[in-house]
Protein backbone atom coordinates (compact mmCIF):
# COMPACT_ATOMS: atom_id res chain seq x y z
CA UNK A 1 0.00 0.00 0.00
CA UNK A 2 1.94 2.98 -1.09
CA UNK A 3 2.45 6.12 -3.20
CA UNK A 4 -1.57 6.32 -4.39
CA UNK A 5 -1.18 9.91 -2.79
CA UNK A 6 2.01 11.26 -3.61
CA UNK A 7 2.74 13.03 0.30
CA UNK A 8 3.06 9.59 1.80
CA UNK A 9 2.45 6.00 2.35
CA UNK A 10 0.45 6.51 5.20
CA UNK A 11 -2.17 8.50 3.34
CA UNK A 12 -2.81 5.86 0.77
CA UNK A 13 -2.79 2.96 3.60
CA UNK A 14 -5.95 4.83 4.67
CA UNK A 15 -7.68 4.14 0.96
CA UNK A 16 -6.59 0.33 1.34
CA UNK A 17 -7.61 0.15 4.78
CA UNK A 18 -10.82 1.59 4.46
CA UNK A 19 -11.50 -0.84 1.98
CA UNK A 20 -10.77 -3.89 3.93
CA UNK A 21 -13.82 -5.57 3.67
CA UNK A 22 -13.23 -5.79 -0.13
CA UNK A 23 -10.20 -7.63 -0.44
CA UNK A 24 -7.11 -6.57 -2.61
CA UNK A 25 -7.74 -8.52 -5.89
CA UNK A 26 -5.51 -8.96 -9.48
CA UNK A 27 -7.76 -7.32 -12.10
CA UNK A 28 -8.78 -9.71 -14.17
CA UNK A 29 -7.63 -8.36 -17.42
CA UNK A 30 -3.73 -8.42 -15.72
CA UNK A 31 -1.55 -10.45 -17.63
CA UNK A 32 -0.43 -13.37 -16.03
CA UNK A 33 3.40 -12.41 -15.48
CA UNK A 34 2.34 -8.86 -15.03
CA UNK A 35 5.11 -7.61 -12.02
CA UNK A 36 5.44 -5.88 -9.60
CA UNK A 37 6.38 -2.50 -11.08
CA UNK A 38 9.01 -3.77 -14.35
CA UNK A 39 10.18 -6.43 -12.64
CA UNK A 40 9.45 -10.12 -12.81
CA UNK A 41 8.01 -13.22 -10.64
CA UNK A 42 10.78 -14.50 -8.14
CA UNK A 43 11.00 -18.06 -5.97
CA UNK A 44 10.70 -17.18 -2.03
CA UNK A 45 13.49 -19.84 -2.14
CA UNK A 46 15.83 -17.95 -3.95
CA UNK A 47 14.99 -14.87 -0.95
CA UNK A 48 13.81 -16.43 2.36
CA UNK A 49 14.19 -13.73 3.33
CA UNK A 50 11.14 -11.87 2.33
CA UNK A 51 8.19 -12.36 4.14
CA UNK A 52 4.51 -11.26 3.76
CA UNK A 53 2.20 -9.63 6.50
CA UNK A 54 -1.69 -11.00 6.97
CA UNK A 55 -4.62 -10.52 8.38
CA UNK A 56 -7.61 -12.45 7.04
CA UNK A 57 -9.73 -10.65 9.71
CA UNK A 58 -8.76 -7.70 8.46
CA UNK A 59 -8.04 -7.59 4.76
CA UNK A 60 -10.03 -10.83 3.63
CA UNK A 61 -8.81 -14.47 2.66
CA UNK A 62 -8.23 -14.56 -1.37
CA UNK A 63 -4.65 -13.14 -0.77
CA UNK A 64 -4.03 -14.77 2.42
CA UNK A 65 -4.83 -11.45 4.49
CA UNK A 66 -1.58 -9.76 2.77
CA UNK A 67 -1.18 -5.93 3.26
CA UNK A 68 2.34 -5.35 3.68
CA UNK A 69 5.58 -6.91 3.31
CA UNK A 70 8.74 -7.52 5.87
CA UNK A 71 12.51 -8.79 5.83
CA UNK A 72 13.52 -11.29 8.55
CA UNK A 73 16.77 -10.36 9.98
CA UNK A 74 17.02 -12.72 12.55
CA UNK A 75 15.10 -16.27 13.39
CA UNK A 76 12.23 -14.18 15.34
CA UNK A 77 12.97 -10.82 13.95
CA UNK A 78 11.17 -9.39 11.24
CA UNK A 79 11.68 -5.38 10.01
CA UNK A 80 9.04 -3.40 8.29
CA UNK A 81 7.46 -0.08 8.01
CA UNK A 82 6.30 1.53 10.41
CA UNK A 83 3.23 2.69 8.97
CA UNK A 84 2.09 -0.77 8.10
CA UNK A 85 1.15 -0.99 11.83
CA UNK A 86 -0.61 2.64 12.16
CA UNK A 87 -4.36 2.70 13.39
CA UNK A 88 -5.40 3.69 9.85
CA UNK A 89 -4.27 0.44 8.37
CA UNK A 90 -5.03 -1.98 11.24
CA UNK A 91 -8.29 -0.22 12.50
CA UNK A 92 -6.89 -0.11 16.11
CA UNK A 93 -3.60 -0.75 18.12
CA UNK A 94 -1.56 -3.88 16.93
CA UNK A 95 -2.74 -6.29 19.57
CA UNK A 96 -6.25 -5.77 18.03
CA UNK A 97 -5.46 -7.72 15.16
CA UNK A 98 -5.52 -11.41 16.95
CA UNK A 99 -5.26 -13.65 13.56
CA UNK A 100 -1.50 -10.80 13.24
CA UNK A 101 0.72 -13.52 11.09
CA UNK A 102 3.90 -13.17 9.43
CA UNK A 103 3.68 -15.55 5.89
CA UNK A 104 7.44 -17.00 5.06
CA UNK A 105 8.60 -19.74 2.71
CA UNK A 106 5.40 -18.86 0.56
CA UNK A 107 5.60 -17.73 -3.23
CA UNK A 108 2.35 -18.13 -3.67
CA UNK A 109 -0.62 -16.20 -1.54
CA UNK A 110 -2.90 -19.01 -3.26
CA UNK A 111 -0.70 -21.99 -1.85
CA UNK A 112 -0.43 -23.72 1.24
CA UNK A 113 3.28 -23.90 1.62
CA UNK A 114 6.10 -22.29 4.16
CA UNK A 115 4.63 -20.70 7.74
CA UNK A 116 2.13 -18.86 9.09
CA UNK A 117 3.66 -17.68 12.42
CA UNK A 118 2.00 -15.34 14.96
CA UNK A 119 3.42 -11.78 15.69
CA UNK A 120 4.46 -12.22 19.78
CA UNK A 121 5.30 -8.56 19.92
CA UNK A 122 5.93 -5.36 17.97
CA UNK A 123 8.09 -2.36 18.39
CA UNK A 124 7.66 0.79 16.79
CA UNK A 125 10.73 3.23 15.57
CA UNK A 126 10.23 5.59 18.66
CA UNK A 127 11.72 8.46 16.25
CA UNK A 128 8.89 7.84 13.36
CA UNK A 129 7.17 10.87 12.32
CA UNK A 130 4.32 10.17 10.20
CA UNK A 131 4.19 13.42 9.21
CA UNK A 132 8.02 13.31 7.15
CA UNK A 133 7.95 9.47 7.08
CA UNK A 134 11.31 10.03 8.87
CA UNK A 135 12.10 6.74 10.90
CA UNK A 136 9.30 4.44 9.18
CA UNK A 137 10.53 1.62 10.80
CA UNK A 138 8.89 -1.34 13.08
CA UNK A 139 10.36 -4.92 14.25
CA UNK A 140 7.91 -7.74 14.58
CA UNK A 141 9.15 -10.20 17.30
CA UNK A 142 7.96 -14.02 15.98
CA UNK A 143 5.89 -16.39 18.02
CA UNK A 144 8.32 -19.14 16.63
CA UNK A 145 11.57 -19.23 14.88
CA UNK A 146 12.91 -19.79 10.92
CA UNK A 147 16.18 -20.97 9.96
CA UNK A 148 19.15 -18.94 10.83
CA UNK A 149 20.53 -19.42 6.69
CA UNK A 150 16.78 -17.55 6.03
CA UNK A 151 17.71 -14.07 7.72
CA UNK A 152 19.47 -11.18 5.67
CA UNK A 153 22.23 -9.39 6.68
CA UNK A 154 21.92 -5.79 7.42
CA UNK A 155 24.20 -2.95 5.79
CA UNK A 156 25.98 -0.86 8.54
CA UNK A 157 26.69 2.69 7.91
CA UNK A 158 29.44 3.57 5.09
CA UNK A 159 28.41 -0.10 3.57
CA UNK A 160 29.14 0.26 0.10
CA UNK A 161 25.82 -1.47 -0.76
CA UNK A 162 24.56 2.42 0.08
CA UNK A 163 26.76 3.69 -2.80
CA UNK A 164 25.20 5.65 -5.68
CA UNK A 165 25.11 3.85 -8.95
CA UNK A 166 25.03 0.43 -7.21
CA UNK A 167 22.29 -2.38 -8.05
CA UNK A 168 19.43 -3.36 -5.91
CA UNK A 169 16.19 -5.01 -5.92
CA UNK A 170 13.00 -4.37 -3.95
CA UNK A 171 10.55 -7.04 -3.92
CA UNK A 172 7.10 -7.76 -2.77
CA UNK A 173 3.59 -8.88 -3.21
CA UNK A 174 1.78 -5.20 -4.27
CA UNK A 175 0.38 -3.57 -7.39
CA UNK A 176 1.91 -4.43 -10.40
CA UNK A 177 0.52 -1.14 -12.45
CA UNK A 178 0.10 1.41 -10.64
CA UNK A 179 -3.60 0.81 -10.67
CA UNK A 180 -4.75 -1.71 -8.25
CA UNK A 181 -3.56 -5.00 -10.24
CA UNK A 182 -2.71 -6.75 -7.10
CA UNK A 183 -0.01 -9.73 -7.34
CA UNK A 184 -0.79 -13.41 -6.11
CA UNK A 185 2.91 -14.39 -6.30
CA UNK A 186 6.20 -12.52 -5.28
CA UNK A 187 7.84 -10.38 -7.93
CA UNK A 188 11.27 -8.64 -7.85
CA UNK A 189 12.24 -5.21 -9.37
CA UNK A 190 15.97 -4.54 -9.86
CA UNK A 191 16.63 -0.82 -9.70
CA UNK A 192 19.36 1.64 -8.58
CA UNK A 193 20.60 3.14 -5.40
CA UNK A 194 20.72 7.17 -6.18
CA UNK A 195 22.38 9.76 -4.94
CA UNK A 196 21.08 11.93 -2.22
CA UNK A 197 21.18 15.15 -4.50
CA UNK A 198 18.85 13.20 -7.10
CA UNK A 199 16.62 12.20 -4.68
CA UNK A 200 16.21 16.00 -3.26
CA UNK A 201 15.70 16.80 -6.22
CA UNK A 202 12.47 14.87 -6.91
CA UNK A 203 11.39 15.22 -3.46
CA UNK A 204 12.55 18.91 -2.31
CA UNK A 205 9.62 19.44 0.50
CA UNK A 206 7.05 20.55 -1.54
CA UNK A 207 3.23 19.24 -1.03
CA UNK A 208 5.24 15.74 -2.32
CA UNK A 209 7.42 15.39 0.87
CA UNK A 210 11.03 16.00 1.54
CA UNK A 211 14.26 13.42 1.22
CA UNK A 212 15.84 13.30 4.57
CA UNK A 213 19.31 11.92 3.58
CA UNK A 214 20.22 10.83 7.52
CA UNK A 215 16.78 8.46 7.49
CA UNK A 216 16.24 7.66 3.76
CA UNK A 217 17.30 6.12 0.63
CA UNK A 218 15.85 6.69 -2.58
CA UNK A 219 15.93 4.20 -5.62
CA UNK A 220 14.70 3.69 -8.77
CA UNK A 221 15.26 3.73 -12.73
CA UNK A 222 16.38 7.10 -14.21
CA UNK A 223 14.13 6.00 -17.32
CA UNK A 224 11.09 5.26 -14.92
CA UNK A 225 9.42 1.84 -15.56
CA UNK A 226 10.65 0.17 -12.04
CA UNK A 227 9.66 0.19 -8.54
CA UNK A 228 7.73 -0.92 -5.72
CA UNK A 229 4.24 0.21 -5.41
CA UNK A 230 0.75 -0.05 -3.08
CA UNK A 231 1.13 -2.84 -0.78
CA UNK A 232 5.00 -3.54 -1.05
CA UNK A 233 5.18 -1.37 2.25
CA UNK A 234 8.13 -2.60 4.78
CA UNK A 235 9.23 -4.74 1.66
CA UNK A 236 13.28 -5.25 1.60
CA UNK A 237 15.23 -3.22 -0.72
CA UNK A 238 18.60 -5.50 -1.17
CA UNK A 239 21.75 -4.81 -2.63
CA UNK A 240 25.31 -6.72 -2.78
CA UNK A 241 23.23 -9.47 -0.55
CA UNK A 242 22.12 -6.91 2.48
CA UNK A 243 19.24 -5.04 3.44
CA UNK A 244 20.15 -1.10 3.08
CA UNK A 245 15.85 -0.01 3.27
CA UNK A 246 12.45 -1.01 3.38
CA UNK A 247 10.03 0.48 1.19
CA UNK A 248 8.19 3.66 2.44
CA UNK A 249 6.66 6.06 0.21
CA UNK A 250 7.20 8.08 -3.31
CA UNK A 251 5.13 9.84 -5.26
CA UNK A 252 2.69 7.65 -7.93
CA UNK A 253 5.09 4.36 -9.06
CA UNK A 254 7.57 3.61 -11.74
CA UNK A 255 7.69 7.50 -12.78
CA UNK A 256 10.99 8.85 -14.00
CA UNK A 257 11.17 11.61 -11.61
CA UNK A 258 9.65 10.02 -8.85
CA UNK A 259 12.18 7.62 -7.36
CA UNK A 260 10.94 5.13 -4.24
CA UNK A 261 11.77 6.29 -0.89
CA UNK A 262 12.85 3.75 1.38
CA UNK A 263 13.65 3.75 5.56
CA UNK A 264 17.92 3.99 5.88
CA UNK A 265 18.25 0.72 7.77
CA UNK A 266 21.89 1.33 9.08
CA UNK A 267 21.25 4.64 11.42
CA UNK A 268 18.89 1.84 12.97
CA UNK A 269 20.63 -0.79 13.47
CA UNK A 270 20.43 -0.38 17.33
CA UNK A 271 16.51 -0.74 17.49
CA UNK A 272 16.31 -3.33 15.21
CA UNK A 273 18.69 -5.19 17.28
CA UNK A 274 16.22 -4.16 20.83
CA UNK A 275 19.24 -2.22 22.11
CA UNK A 276 16.82 0.52 21.98
CA UNK A 277 13.51 0.10 22.80
CA UNK A 278 11.96 3.07 23.65
CA UNK A 279 7.96 3.44 24.59
CA UNK A 280 5.66 3.85 21.13
CA UNK A 281 4.62 6.78 20.10
CA UNK A 282 1.37 7.97 20.64
CA UNK A 283 -1.53 7.38 17.66
CA UNK A 284 0.94 4.10 16.52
Amino acid sequence: MRRSLARALAGALALVAGAAAAPLLQAPGAAADSVVIGGKPVQVADSPWVVALASRDRFGGIRDGQFCGGVLVAPTRVVTAAHCLGRQVLGGPVESVTDFRVITGRTELRAEEGREIAVRAARVNPAYDPGTNAGDLAVLELAEAVPAEHVLPIAGAGDLAYAAGTDAAVYGWGDTSGFGDYAYGLRVARVTVLDDDACLRAYPGNADGRYLAESMVCAGDRAGGKDACQGDSGGPLVSRGRLIGVVSWGRGCGRADSPGVYTRIAPLVDFVSGRETAAQPDGV
